[in-house]
């Protein structure tokens, strides 16, 4: 895993792309290097910092340069042995062991064909020095990041966010209607980049620079085809032995000259896994976390150290445990800086923390349950969804007494949290809904009008923009069927926007490698042909996965309550975070600015700190998007995504 940069026909490319690439430097320790070469009128310069995996000698140094092409890779590719084979029967010789190299030689054989045949994840540059071209390509699910920025002919383009501003001397302006998504998502949809003028480069997708200033696009692989194949794979009978498909995705995660080892949360998802990695990695190590018994107490966490313990003992795993009591006022600007854009999952902290620590134990590569949820429907709001269909069907009037008797519940004490009115309220508040509203309700933060109370009036067109957006992604398929329509917008948005986007940027800032084998295109494949009563059966989420980890894992393990990989928001929020809220509320930038209202923003800390209702994860994003903004409007790149 690496961080790639450059510029094609840009001003002043080559000093830019050193700048790019010493801010990736986090990405990669391991070395770093630059290609350049002229490019029709201009010129083309490719940069690269390297985490060494596999061949970790100098053959594996990049940019990586071969009888006319240059390439920067950032990625891994599980299938490259079979593909080496193949590229060896057709005459192709080798130098050295890396995947980049075969990479390389299948683009000289097959050029945009070879892109559907890649099984991983990356993100890479290749230029022909034949014809002056330059084409960029992101993998099939979006799991490696890709940002770029065209300027008339010219085009700079890096792994994070952060490194393309320095290409314009920190000069990119805020775009207003991504922070509004952040605000309703909790992060920035793939669709959109939170500086104006940069964008991502879609999943599937590649994007070619020609010398006459011509750019081309083209899309090799489409997730909602995936799903309709899917489709038609289940009703023709077709029964995907998923157990099968997971055990070999995971296999070939583990692909690597450099130790391996494992997220444990004692979760269904990291045990499978890890009890599948143990298998082909006897005494692999994982590492789990817990929190401060008083923190845990408060937010009513369940007890998920003991399971992952038993796991680890059952299997024979190296298991290392990580107490999380972390300085937040020091790691939230710090991670916002990471995470390039405004991200409100703590989820981000707990990464960075794990991997921190499993970098200072010598291990690069880790293994991440990240995934099964989306592809499987084990979320609660996938099971809620489908219950608030069911709960329709009550009498209108029971249901407004049932509304009213929960709403005048607490959702916390002096002295603890209340778990289950949370969950209430949270069901509540979209099971009357119709299908789409109510599937985008059950996991942003506001409903219409609650981020049309919050946000500068002048903006209320931009609200409406992005729910339409969502609405169009949701019906954007041919799918009948509720669960995997679910499962299909969730892949599509969530998953690259939210969860690949924070493991990414966390797990590199701590200079370490985070592989998804659930993320995995044959996964994907397999998920897809499941119908969705076989992935929700009665109140049971993700009962297929289940039914495939039962032979391997104790019953005890994959039927537990679901456990949660977040952190104890409350507890922060009433003790270490209390003063940075209302700092924030009365004197932050974005009240100043005129973006946040501070009178909405003061009802939400008094309904919350009251115990009436849960705004935690509300408040702990709008601190993560107020160190964001005042980095990417200050110009001192501090603890912004914008400057550097």
């Amino acid at each position: 895993m690496c961080g790639i940069a450059g510029t094609y026909h840009w001003p002043d490319g080559k000093a830019v792309t050193d700048r790019l690439t010493d801010v990736l430097a986090h990405r990669g320790p391991d070395g770093a290097g630059r290609y350049s070469h002229p490019a029709g009128e201009g010129e083309v310069h490719l940069g690269h910092r390297r985490l060494a995996v596999v061949d970790l000698s100098t053959t594996g140094a990049q940019p990586m340069v071969s009888d006319g092409l240059a390439l920067s890779y950032n990625g891994e590719l599980y299938n490259a042995p079979e593909l080496r084979t193949e590229l060896e029967s057709a005459g192709v010789r080798f130098r050295g062991t890396s995947d980049t190299e075969v990479v390389l030689e299948a683009w000289r054989r097959w050029g945009t064909d070879c892109l559907p045949r890649l099984r991983g994840m990356f993100a890479f540059a290749v230029f022909d020095e034949r014809t002056g071209e330059l084409v960029l390509a992101r993998d099939q699910l979006g799991i490696k990041p890709l940002f770029l920025l065209r300027r008339g002919a010219g085009l700079v383009f890096a792994s994070e966010l952060k490194a393309l501003a320095t290409a314009t001397g920190g000069k990119l302006e805020v775009d207003h209607a991504a922070l509004v998504a952040s605000l309703l998502y909790y992060w920035v949809p793939d669709s959109r980049c939170a500086l104006r003028e940069a964008e991502k480069l879609p999943p599937g997708s590649w994007l070619r620079c020609r010398p006459d200033g011509r750019v081309e696009r083209g899309r090799f692989w489409n997730l909602r085809d995936v799903a309709a194949e899917g489709r038609e794979r289940a009703r023709s009978g077709e029964r995907p032995d998923l157990a099968a498909v997971v055990e070999e995705s995971t296999r070939r995660h583990l692909l690597s000259d450099v130790p391996v080892a494992t997220f444990l949360s004692g979760g269904l998802d990291s045990s499978y896994l890890t009890a599948l990695a143990a298998r082909d990695r006897p005494g692999i190590s994982a590492y789990t976390i817990g929190f401060r018994a008083e923190d845990a107490r408060f937010e009513a966490m369940p007890d998920d150290l003991r399971y992952a313990r038993q796991v680890a003992e059952r299997f024979g795993v190296d298991l290392h445990e990580i107490e999380i009591a972390p300085n937040v006022l020091d790691l939230l600007p710090r991670m916002t800086y990471h995470l390039d854009e405004p991200i409100g999952d703590p989820a981000a902290i707990n990464t960075f923390l794990i991997c921190s620590a499993a970098r200072e134990a010598g291990v690069k590569v880790m293994l991440s349950g990240m995934g099964a949820d989306e592809l499987f429907a084990g979320y609660r709001k996938h099971l809620a969804n489908v219950l608030a269909l069911r709960y329709q069907r009550v009498p209108r009037p029971l249901r407004r007494g049932v509304s009213a008797a929960v709403g005048r519940l607490p959702v916390a004490s002096s002295r603890r949290g209340y778990r289950s009115v949370r969950f209430a309220k949270r069901f509540l508040s979209f099971a009357d809904l119709p299908q789409e509203t109510a599937f985008r309700r059950s996991y942003t933060m506001y409903d219409r009008q609650e981020l049309l109370d919050l946000i500068d009036p002048d903006l209320a067109g931009t609200v409406e923009d992005v729910l339409t957006e969502h609405a169009d992604v949701y019906e954007d398929n041919d799918l009948d069927d509720f669960v995997n329509r679910m499962c299909l917008a969730d892949a599509r948005m969530f998953l690259p926007g939210l969860n690949l986007a924070y493991t990414d940027r966390s797990s590199m800032a701590a200079s370490t490698e985070v592989r998804v084998p659930y993320v995995d295109v044959e996964v994907v494949k397999a998920a897809f042909a499941v119908p969705g009563d076989r992935k929700i059966v009665g109140r049971q989420g993700k009962a297929v996965l289940k039914e495939a980890a039962t032979s391997v894992l104790p019953r005890e393990i994959v039927y537990r309550p679901k456990g949660l990989f977040s952190a104890p928001l409350r507890a922060w929020m009433s003790r270490d975070l209390a003063p940075l809220v209302r700092e924030v509320v009365n004197d932050g930038e974005l009240v100043r600015s005129g973006f946040l209202r501070r009178d909405a923003l003061r009802r939400l800390v008094a309904e919350d700190t009251a115990g009436q209702r849960d705004f935690s994860k509300h408040l702990w994003h709008v601190l993560t998007l107020e160190y964001w903004y005042r980095g990417a409007t200050s110009g001192s790149g501090d603890h912004s995504s914008s400057t550097a």
